[in-house]
């Protein structure tokens, strides 16, 4: 599934949150079946635009609290996948869903910079990736879900039925724009006339 409604040009101060891009998703036996392989390309590629255009950049962690999760600071997979380089603007420790509940204070930094723009991708398109779009969304902040730079993982419903992952991620998606979000590809993001936007500032 692809965004239909391009991005509204982005602001100088638009920051790209990152959530959760960590070397533990890629343990298939233990997540099941993942969609979106393009993810990973997505995500490596708002990261250098955003680096380029001088933007602020937001990586969050998740630091599991379950010592046998892939998650977990112990483990090996709590490191970021290795195209996850640099320095961010603000790296945010989180142990649950919503980015906005960790440490440091995502809002309040955003509050301190004057940031009123969020670009959200990651890891997973409907857990921690929707819960903090939703929850910026609540608090006021102008949130696109650049949702193909963003991936999830089969799940079983309560009923017993198994649902794909490109059905979760269709249902994120519906959730989530014109009320939480704008839903938006990387392909809107990366537009010339979003950098033509920045430099024109």
């Amino acid at each position: 599934m692809s965004a239909t409604h391009s991005a509204p040009a982005l602001s100088d101060r638009a920051a790209l949150v990152i959530v959760d891009v960590q070397q533990a998703f890629d343990d298939a036996p233990y997540w099941g079946t993942r969609n979106n392989s393009s993810c990973e390309e997505n995500i490596a590629a708002l990261l250098t635009h955003w680096r380029e255009t001088g933007r602020p950049v937001v990586f969050v962690r998740h630091d599991s609290t379950d010592p046998e999760s892939p998650l977990h600071p112990d483990h090996p997979g709590h490191a970021f996948k290795d195209f996850i380089t640099g320095t961010p603007d603000l790296l945010v420790h989180k142990s649950v869903n919503s980015s906005f509940h960790g440490t440091p204070d995502l809002h309040a930094w955003l509050q301190e910079n004057a940031i009123s723009e969020l670009v959200i991708c990651g890891i997973t398109t409907n857990h921690c990736c929707e819960t903090t779009a939703r929850v910026g969304g609540n608090l006021g902040y102008r949130v696109l879900f650049a949702l193909d730079a963003t991936h999830t993982f089969n799940r079983v419903g309560p009923d017993g039925h198994e649902v794909s992952a490109d059905a979760i991620y269709r249902m994120t998606a519906v959730n989530l724009h014109g009320e939480f979000a704008a839903v938006v590809s990387t392909a809107d993001l990366l537009a010339p006339a979003q950098t033509a936007s920045v430099a024109g500032q």
